[in-house]
C-alpha cells in the first residue's frame, strides 16, 4: 500500500487504481501563501506565556488542543480549540501542542501544509485538503501569531519531565515524565489567570454580547413561525446568527416554552411555541476568537404577560437587580447570589408560596431553593463556565476584582406538578440573565441593550413585530 493511501477513508469509498494514484500526484500549481497581518491578541497572548513561564521557571509546560471528536461512526464533530491553548497560542488547528520551553521561549507545534507527493490530500476524509480544505503553512500561521511554529512531528522528538494540561490529547500525554498533582496545578494556575479579563478580552465578550443581541431580536421576529413549527425554529433562528456573526453557539440554546422553562437545561428544544405561554430563551453567540456571552430573557409569546406572568417576572427582575448592584470590587463572589436570595425569598412569601421568608432563608432550611434551584452567577469568557479549574478560595469563596466577567441570573421555576405552589403558578418558569464586567467603581451590565423591564419587554417585541 502506498503511504497515506488508505489513510482516512471510509468503507464505501471506491478503490483507487495505481494509474489514478499516480495522476492524481502531479501537475498542480505552486501554492501561493501570502502571509497575513498579526492578531490584535497577539501581544496579549504573548504576555499570558510570560506569566506562565515566570510562574513554573525553568520547566516545561505542554499545552495540547487535542483533536476531533466521533459524532457517529466515521463523522466528526465540528473541531473547537482547547480552552487553555485557545487563551495562549489562537490556534484553530487540530492537533497542535503548545509547548513554553524550561528557558520561556515558546513554540507552537501544528502539522503543516499537506504536500501532494502521496495520495493523502485527496484520499483523507478527516485531515485531507481536497475533502475539508487546506491548513494554513506554518509561516503563514507563525505570522498570524506571532509565534514559533514548527511541524508536528518535531514534537516527538521531544521527552522527559513536564507539566501537561491533560484531557485533550493522549498521545502527547504519553510523550512526557508527567505527574497528575503538577499537572493539576497548571491547569489550576491557567484557570485562575483567566479571572481577569484584559481589554482585548473585554471587547471580544462585547462583541458576543452584542451578536447575541441581535439574534435574540432575530428570534423575536420569528416567533409566529415557531408557533407554527416548534421550540426548534427559536433554536435555528439563533444558530444562524451564531454561525454568521460568530464561530458557533457558546453552548447548547435552552428554547423553553410553557412549563419546559422549569427544567433548567431544557435543549431537546421540539416543543409547541402557544400564546399565553412564556418562552425562556437562554442563548450565546461564541465569537470568533472563542468568546461567548451567556444571556437569558423570559418573554411572553403573545407578546404581553398575563397579571400572573407579570407578578413572577417582576420579583424575578427585582432580583436581578439586587445581584447586580452587588458586583464591585471586594465584595463576596457570592454576595450578588444572597442579595438575589434574600428578593425572591420574600417575595415568595408574598407569593403565597412561603409561609416565612426568613426562616426559608435560614443556613440550616434553605427552603426557597426548591423554587430557585441554582446559583446566580457564574464566570463568563471562553468557556461559558469560565475558569472552572480554579481554587475555591480564589473563585467561589474568593473577592470580586476589576476585570472578573460574571453572569447574574436569579430564577424561579414552579413546576407543573408542585402542589406547594397555588395553582395559578404552577407551569411558569422565569430566569433574567445578563454578562456583567466588574469594574473599579462597580460594574457594567455588557447585555443591558435587551430590554428587561417588563413594559419595555412588550414594547421592544410589538416594535420587531411591526418591523417584520
Amino acid at each position: 500500500m502506498t503511504e497515506g493511501e488508505d489513510a482516512g477513508t471510509a468503507s464505501h469509498d471506491p478503490d483507487r487504481p495505481a494509474a489514478l494514484l499516480e495522476f492524481m500526484t502531479t501537475d498542480w500549481a505552486p501554492r501561493v501563501d501570502p502571509l497575513p497581518a498579526v492578531q490584535a491578541a497577539a501581544p496579549h497572548r504573548a504576555r499570558r506565556r510570560r506569566a506562565l513561564a515566570e510562574h513554573f521557571p525553568g520547566e516545561r509546560l505542554v499545552i495540547p488542543t487535542g483533536g476531533y471528536k466521533t459524532r457517529a461512526n466515521d463523522t466528526e464533530y465540528r473541531f473547537r480549540p482547547a480552552t487553555e491553548f485557545a487563551y495562549l497560542a489562537g490556534s484553530h488547528e487540530p492537533d497542535a501542542v503548545l509547548v513554553v520551553e524550561a528557558d520561556g521561549a515558546a513554540v507552537l507545534y501544528q502539522a503543516p501544509v499537506m504536500d501532494r507527493s502521496t495520495p493523502a490530500f485527496f484520499t483523507d476524509r478527516v485531515y485531507g485538503e481536497l475533502w475539508v480544505g487546506p491548513r494554513p503553512s506554518l509561516a503563514a500561521t507563525s505570522a498570524l501569531l506571532a509565534l514559533d511554529t514548527r511541524p508536528l512531528e518535531e514534537l516527538d522528538k521531544l521527552s522527559g519531565p513536564a507539566r501537561v494540561v491533560r484531557g485533550y490529547d493522549a498521545r502527547v500525554e504519553a510523550l512526557f515524565e508527567t505527574a497528575e498533582e503538577p499537572d493539576s496545578e497548571l491547569t489550576t494556575f491557567l484557570s485562575e489567570l483567566r479571572l481577569v479579563k484584559d481589554e482585548h478580552e473585554i471587547a471580544q465578550l462585547q462583541l458576543a454580547v452584542d451578536a447575541t443581541v441581535t439574534g435574540f431580536e432575530d428570534v423575536v421576529r420569528q416567533l409566529d413561525q415557531a408557533k407554527v413549527t416548534s421550540e426548534r425554529w427559536i433554536e435555528g433562528v439563533f444558530g444562524l446568527r451564531a454561525r454568521v456573526e460568530g464561530n458557533d453557539v457558546g453552548y447548547g440554546s435552552i428554547c423553553a416554552a410553557g412549563a419546559h422553562a422549569c427544567t433548567l437545561h431544557w435543549t431537546d428544544n421540539d416543543g409547541p411555541v402557544a400564546d399565553g405561554d412564556l418562552v425562556l430563551l437562554d442563548m450565546g453567540v461564541e465569537g470568533a476568537e472563542l468568546y461567548t456571552a451567556d444571556v437569558t430573557r423570559t418573554l411572553p409569546v403573545s407578546g404581553t404577560f398575563t397579571p400572573r406572568q407579570r407578578e413572577v417576572y417582576a420579583l424575578v427582575l427585582e432580583a436581578q437587580e439586587a445581584g447586580i448592584a452587588a458586583c464591585r470590587p471586594g465584595a463576596d463572589f457570592l454576595a450578588p447570589h444572597r442579595a438575589a436570595m434574600v428578593v425572591l425569598a420574600h417575595g415568595l412569601q408574598r407569593l403565597g408560596v412561603l409561609p416565612d421568608a426568613e426562616a426559608a432563608l435560614a443556613e440550616d432550611q434553605q427552603l426557597y431553593r426548591r423554587y430557585t434551584l441554582h446559583g446566580v452567577s457564574h464566570m463568563l469568557g471562553l468557556d461559558v463556565h469560565d475558569c472552572a479549574h480554579a481554587r475555591q478560595e480564589t473563585y467561589r469563596k474568593g473577592p470580586l476584582q476589576a476585570g472578573y466577567v460574571l453572569t447574574v441570573e436569579p430564577g424561579l421555576y414552579f413546576q407543573p406538578d408542585d402542589l406547594t405552589v397555588p395553582a395559578d403558578l404552577r407551569g411558569i418558569g422565569v430566569r433574567i440573565e445578563d454578562d456583567v464586567l466588574v469594574t473599579a467603581d462597580g460594574c457594567r451590565n455588557l447585555s443591558a441593550a435587551l430590554p428587561r423591564d417588563p413594559d419595555a419587554v412588550e414594547a421592544w417585541m410589538a416594535a420587531l413585530r411591526r418591523s417584520g
